[in-house]
């Protein structure tokens, strides 16, 4: 029977094909049979299944194969040309972003409405370390030393702090948009700070930032109790942390509404929107212990991180404890956002856009993705504070105005880069 379109045999072809290699054996060649007879039985039955019209198809070819659904790889697919995939130039990426750290810390210390110069800088750091260097004039070393490095420097631990718990939060909640107020404790810290401010609760002992703390670790610790029986399960952290912002966002704009005055308002308000101001050698000594100590404990957990981000199941699979891991992670995301917040209010995006861009330098890997992304939104959130400080001076325009400003368009470009929008 002849060939099908395909190349391939009809019903019939199988038993053709032995009919004719059996005739073909039993009439024999004149000769004796050699070594090469059964390849003349077998070309001569490929020659009564070929068509008349044409040459005789190699079922053998792969272009002859009818093409079927591609099996899913094994393994994750390639990091993109861009992503350095060999150490050194991953140690060389981190050496550069944490020179430019450097660099970013020193020139933002200069920006501002009263011009600093190099050298008053290299000055007020050599009157300081206890070097031979003339002192500068005592309202130009106060402005340096008591109220630009702080700030400067505050900004730069903030930003390192709020892009890894966004990194952190994505991976063991599995949801791309993800950032440190998802646990409601930026909520929290702004009725605990209402409460200062507003109420008068603790005025005398907490203050503001004490106050702010504490609502956000009560806040954290009202997601626990709701989420004690029900299971960390990604989907369940992400609806209840919003259900817990919601609940204290109500309490603080309820607080405001019955007991604040229009000034009293307006400086909550400002301070709710993130501001580098209030930064001050005391706080960042706080912030210098916390961060540093929160940082090392999430990349610690790195190889969880890369286990969770795939799905529970397969996390456990590897032998991770989920609840554990995610219990560890939730608390330290927790405690880092608590201090930032209550430093300097709640600054949105840094946490939500500098993984995502981060992602297409280091790749996926948490272990080499968290330093870079603290990095990153050190580096970040310290140009957006220098230009929170001169775009509208003399008046100063909050901070978390800015970020969500330049994060907004740098979102969507992500999103567009991924093939999302």
């Amino acid at each position: 029977m002849p060939a099908d379109v395909d190349g391939r045999a009809g019903p019939a072809g199988p038993a053709a094909s032995a009919a004719s290699a059996a005739s073909a054996a039993s009439a024999g060649p004149a000769g004796p049979a050699g070594p090469a007879g059964p390849a003349a039985s077998a070309a001569s039955a490929a020659s009564a299944q070929a068509p008349a019209t044409g040459p005789a198809v190699d079922l053998l070819h792969p272009s002859a194969r009818t093409p079927g659904p591609a099996a899913p790889a094994p393994y994750p697919p390639p990091p993109p040309s861009g992503v350095p995939r060999h150490g050194p130039a991953r140690a060389g990426l981190l050496l550069a972003m944490a020179l430019v750290l450097a660099a970013s810390v020193a020139a933002a210390t200069r920006v501002g409405t009263a011009d600093v110069g190099w050298t008053d800088l290299a000055r007020v750091l050599g009157t300081r370390l206890g070097l031979d260097t003339e002192p500068l004039p005592p309202l130009l070393d106060s402005l340096v030393w008591d109220l630009r490095l702080p700030r400067v420097l505050m900004a730069a631990l903030v930003g390192a702090s709020l892009a890894v718990c966004g990194t952190v939060l994505q991976a063991v909640t599995r949801n791309a948009l993800a950032d440190p107020y998802l646990l409601g404790v930026s909520s929290g810290a702004g009725a605990g700070a209402v409460a200062v401010v507003v109420l008068g609760v603790g005025a005398g002992t907490l203050g503001i930032t004490g106050g702010a703390l504490a609502g956000a670790l009560l806040a954290f610790a009202g997601l626990l109790l709701l989420l004690r029986r029900t299971g960390l399960d990604s989907v369940r952290i992400v609806l209840t942390g919003v259900v817990v912002g919601q609940l204290f966002t109500a309490l603080t704009s309820l607080a405001l509404m019955a007991s604040a005055d229009a000034d009293t308002t307006r400086a909550v308000t400002h301070w709710l929107l993130g501001s580098m101001a209030p930064a001050r050698w005391d706080a960042v000594a706080v912030c210098a212990v916390v961060t540093p100590l929160g940082l090392a404990a999430a990349w610690l957990c790195s190889n969880a991180l890369d286990g969770l981000a795939f799905g529970a199941d397969t996390a456990a699979s590897l032998g991770i404890g989920v609840r554990r891991t995610r219990m560890l992670l939730l608390v330290v995301t927790a405690v880092l956002t608590s201090v930032a917040v209550a430093t300097v209010g709640a600054i949105g995006f840094v946490g939500l856009i500098v993984p995502h861009g981060v992602r297409f330098l280091a790749g996926p890997l948490h272990r080499v993705l968290l330093p870079h992304a603290a990095l990153a939104g050190a580096v970040f959130l310290v140009w957006t504070d220098a230009l929170a400080r001169v775009a509208f001076a003399p008046r100063e325009v909050p901070v978390g105005v800015i970020t969500a400003l330049i994060g907004v368009p740098l979102f969507l470009l992500v999103l567009r880069r991924r093939g999302e929008l």
